[in-house]
């Protein structure tokens, strides 16, 4: 399977480069993945796809201000980290702009030297190890200092950052947001419980794999970067129940996908766990646990472009992302929605 092989055309001016006033108002495409046919809704209309005894998987993972701005003690020059997942309490795994500024035992510090990191490591992919030094708490830090990490095509600044947030994140951890949950509202939420659908809250943060582009020719190449996922036994319990009784489990997201399809057994089963995962879902590969998914639209030759055609097929997907670039739906994290039935 080629790279090339998910490539779309799509015009720069469909990059969603803010939020809409109202979360549920976005658009929703409607996608059969057996059939390929297709139905242009509003977010708000999911509900009427969700039937009683259906189990809905929201990934509660919350994003941290993980894009921090320094410079090396003496220095002019501006070095931008992005904290990508922590090793160990104040060790954390970054992405560095510019890398040549940040060789192991240079020290980089941040607000005038309220915080401080020194490189210990250069990884194989080119991300660094880094250490801080603070007094305090390290979370109250990066709300005074960091910026919230918006991917590279938002170039438009983000006035509140809980825009960047799904209104149930709980667990900070995340250097991206997990987009297709963007789009719920407490209200729709209260009227999916409502009407009888189960909820169960999971947690992966997201990390390097949602900004590391595919750059091998051939996709069985590529190297996926782990994350952390936590399942707990309330929401193991709710799915496997979900499931038991003949209800439909309906991912949000591709995160929530990659952390269902990780744990679950052969016969479909979740047990609480958790750990790192470095799944990569693409076409061929058979799914355990999830019937549907509520997803955004993806960059072409994105691995989440991957996972989507390997549920609906690459024909299908495909097709629709065509469809919804002549329909001017809006693409990536602050876009539109696809629901794949």
């Amino acid at each position: 399977m080629k790279r090339e092989d998910f490539n779309y055309f799509l015009p720069e001016n469909l990059i969603a480069q803010h939020p809409l006033e109202n979360r549920e108002e976005s658009r929703l495409l409607i996608l059969d993945k057996k059939t390929g046919e297709i139905e242009h809704k509003t977010f708000k209309h999911i509900i009427e796809y969700l039937d009683k005894g259906d189990c809905l998987v929201l990934n509660d993972t919350r994003v941290i201000p993980a894009r921090l701005f320094g410079n090396r003690i003496g220095k002019e020059e501006s070095i931008e980290i992005l904290l990508l997942k922590r090793i160990e309490n104040n060790v954390w795994e970054s992405l560095v702009k510019p890398g040549k500024k940040a060789r192991p035992g240079h020290i980089i510090e941040f607000g005038g030297g309220i915080l401080k990191g020194e490189v210990l490591s250069i990884e194989e992919d080119g991300t660094r190890i880094i250490r801080f030094e603070y007094k305090g708490i390290f979370e109250e830090i990066l709300d005074k200092l960091g910026e919230m990490p918006l991917p590279p095509y938002i170039t438009e600044v983000l006035d509140d950052r809980e825009r960047y947030q799904t209104v149930y994140s709980k667990h900070k951890g995340s250097a991206a947001a997990p987009t297709a949950g963007l789009h719920f509202t407490n209200n729709l939420l209260d009227e999916i419980k409502d009407k009888g659908v189960n909820i169960a809250y999971i947690t992966l943060h997201v990390g390097l794999g949602t900004f590391r582009p595919v750059k091998v020719d051939n996709i069985l190449d590529h190297h996926m970067h782990s994350e952390y996922y936590n399942i707990s036994e309330e929401a193991a319990a709710i799915i496997n129940n979900s499931k038991h009784n003949g209800g439909k489990v309906i991912s949000v997201g591709t995160t929530s996908t990659r952390t269902l399809e990780t744990v679950a057994d052969e016969n479909g089963k979740i047990i609480s766990k958790s750990g790192w995962t470095d799944i990569f879902i693409y076409p061929g590969y058979r799914f355990k646990i999830i019937d549907r998914l509520i997803t955004n639209f993806h960059l072409p030759e994105s691995t989440l472009l991957m996972l989507v055609s390997a549920l609906a097929t690459q024909e299908n997907v495909l097709n629709a992302y065509r469809i919804a670039v002549e329909k001017e739906y809006r693409f990536f994290s602050f876009g539109d929605a696809m629901f794949i039935k």
